[in-house]
């Protein structure tokens, strides 16, 4: 059997994000019976953010050495660690469950949504490891970012998804899917760029198929 935890982040309920995302998991759930998928809508359902007794929760890890997942629960000692550890415990539960984490996000002002964020910081720890995990990220961009362009520079979406995954958690199979150019769509300004976006958006949506048909055939192989 194998778990897909699928995460969506968009402050719009028709948004690319979530069109590449869902395209995704609906493929990847049909091409086997054995698969199951937990599904977390982080913009309907915001995550709180962390607060200074989550911090202390840390503070404890590190003082103790306490690397291993299953060991977490041990650095909660206070009420307030405990309140803290009641918004953490089933965001950690459904990442750990997980072989494939599935997340849907837009780029928000050059970076990824507060809803995200607020996310990878509450399931964040110290020395945390999540290697031989794989990572799949539904990505829509206003404008165009990819290399070469004028604004590579600006990606801070990719860019920090890719150095957090691997730098903090060690994870090495990160695949990006991605549509571009959403913003040609509603601004008059950039109307000559709309047959570009169409033609991102359905190779993105062709690209997320592929990948997770190839992702069951890899599973069911095993």
């Amino acid at each position: 059997m194998s778990h897909l935890l699928h995460l969506d982040a968009s402050a719009r309920r028709g948004s690319f994000s979530r069109e590449l995302s869902a395209r995704f998991a609906r493929t990847w759930r049909a091409a086997g019976p054995d698969r199951t998928v937990t599904y977390r809508d982080l913009a309907a359902d915001p995550v709180p953010h962390i607060d200074e007794a989550w911090t202390e929760i840390c503070d404890t890890m590190l003082r103790e050495e306490i690397t291993e997942i299953a060991r977490y629960r041990e650095a909660v000692r206070t009420p307030a660690q405990e309140r803290a550890w009641t918004v953490v415990a089933p965001l950690l539960d459904e990442l750990v469950a997980a072989d494939l984490v599935l997340i849907g996000t837009p780029m928000y002002n050059y970076s990824v949504p507060a809803a995200l964020k607020a996310w990878i910081d509450q399931v964040t720890f110290p020395r945390m490891s999540l290697a031989g995990r794989s990572f799949v990220v539904a990505a829509a961009r206003g404008g165009a970012y990819g290399p070469g362009t004028p604004r590579e520079p600006f990606d801070h979406q990719e860019r920090y998804l890719r150095d957090f995954l691997a730098g903090h958690f060690g994870v090495t199979d990160v695949t990006f899917v991605t549509t571009e150019l959403a913003n040609a769509l509603p601004d008059p300004a950039l109307a000559p760029l709309r047959d570009r976006h169409r033609e991102s958006r359905a190779a993105a949506l062709a690209l997320a198929e592929e990948l997770a048909a190839k992702a069951g055939e890899e599973v069911t192989g095993r």
